[in-house]
């Protein structure tokens, strides 16, 4: 029979054993809450709660493309009225990228752009990711230059995230929690700020941020300023949100949820880094825009600028034969293969609508390595080489550079 000692151990363990069970399965449940999802067949026709209007389009649902070319027609007819006449002037179209903090790049390169006094007015603004937080300040304009330069300068990884625990990564939805990004936009999106966001879509001027719906699989392209322009209370709060999803990297972050009707019934979607599904995007190809504007009386002169916040050269590195090290590897170069495939179909998507390509990005130049992620030193670095870059006078690549190959005869 076993002695008092052993049985007092024996229940000890036991105790134990059942306190770290009660503990996980609370961090479980804490951490984590199952979401109603919209049903595959109220997908499309499900519309945020306090936004009945069409504010958000799914860029491969044949009516949802039929909504977004109606909203390009509609700009065309706001801006004429604006302007006082039929004839539209020459205008400019900007998509910034994702690249997490490389996102450093295109905030410097906007504001060495605007030194030069040729930035133009966009008439169109796109953004994934970190170009998603970049891009509400890039479609205002100069006015909002510091305070871009401010997110990309002053700002650290304390300022972005909180690193979770093992067992939050374990039971959890993301290794890290983004409270204090979520704070930051609520300091740096002011209601001043989506107040002149709306006005400008009385212009005619649009701002098109994407996510990612994950339960869906889809992209999903949110009019931003016709959402600043309901006036709704809580158009800020949802702009707000959108900017924080597409930024929210996989695992990585937490997705963010968004509360929406359909038939009746409310649900969750569940939405995460817009660059899931494009490293950056302009329109997509079901818009005819040359077409578009012929039938509509809207003909004029389009240049497109992209500001990809990435390097579009191939970076070697020796990889360590480690699970991690191979899959965050295969990860990374999944991506770079990713960005170029979307500027390939922009370019080609512009040369149909006969709209001039310019496109910018991190040439090799810029020597400075990453040791790790939102380090404020490296971000100033690179917000300085995009700056001289553009304050110099950019050379603009006419078409990505997996297009640049030596003729024939000058092969060796």
């Amino acid at each position: 029979m076993p002695s008092l000692r052993a049985r007092v151990v024996t229940l000890a363990l036991l105790l134990v054993a059942a306190g770290l069970m009660f503990w996980f399965w609370r961090a479980r449940t804490a951490i984590v809450r199952h979401h109603h999802a919209v049903p595959h067949e109220l997908e499309v026709p499900a519309t945020v709660v306090g936004f009945p209007d069409e504010v958000r389009y799914f860029p491969r649902d044949p009516g949802d493309i039929k909504l977004m070319k109606k909203e390009f027609i509609d700009s065309w007819d706001r801006e004429k009225a604006y302007l006082n006449q039929q004839v539209l002037p020459p205008t400019a179209y900007l998509a910034i990228s994702g690249g997490s903090d490389n996102g450093a790049f295109s905030a410097g390169f906007l504001n060495g752009w605007t030194k030069t006094g040729t930035r133009p007015q966009f008439k169109l603004v796109t953004g994934v990711s970190t170009g998603a937080l970049i891009a509400p300040f890039a479609f205002l304009g100069p006015a909002y230059d510091d305070a871009l330069k401010s997110i990309y300068t002053n700002v650290s990884r304390r300022d972005i995230l909180i690193d979770r625990t093992f067992y939050s990564i374990l039971f959890g939805d993301a290794m890290a929690d983004t409270a204090p990004l979520a704070k930051l936009l609520k300091v740096k999106v002011t209601q001043k700020m989506v107040d002149e966001i709306g006005a400008e879509y009385g212009k005619g001027r649009l701002l098109f941020l994407a996510t990612t719906n994950l339960d869906a699989k889809r992209a999903v392209v949110w009019n931003v300023t016709k959402i600043a322009a309901s006036h709704k209370p809580e158009a800020r709060d949802l702009i707000q949100k959108i900017m924080l999803a597409s930024a929210a990297i996989p695992g990585a972050f937490p997705p963010v949820m968004f509360d929406v009707e359909a038939n009746g019934k409310t649900y969750e979607e569940m939405h995460v880094d817009g660059s899931a599904s494009a490293q950056v995007f302009l329109y997509w190809t079901g818009i005819e825009l040359k077409k578009l504007a012929e039938e509509r009386g809207a003909q004029r002169e389009r240049k497109i600028y992209v500001l990809c916040n990435a390097r579009l050269d191939p970076e070697w590195a020796e990889v360590d034969r480690r699970t991690l090290s191979i899959t965050f590897s295969a990860i990374g170069t999944l991506i770079a293969h990713h960005v170029v495939g979307d500027l390939l179909r922009i370019y080609h998507v512009t040369k149909r609508d006969g709209t001039d390509f310019n496109l910018a990005y991190i040439s090799p130049a810029f020597k400075i390595p990453r040791t790790k992620q939102f380090d404020t030193a490296y971000m100033r670095q690179l917000y300085d080489f995009g700056f001289q870059q553009a304050a110099a006078g950019y050379q603009w690549a006419k078409q990505p550079p997996a297009l640049d190959v030596p003729d024939d005869d000058d092969s060796p």
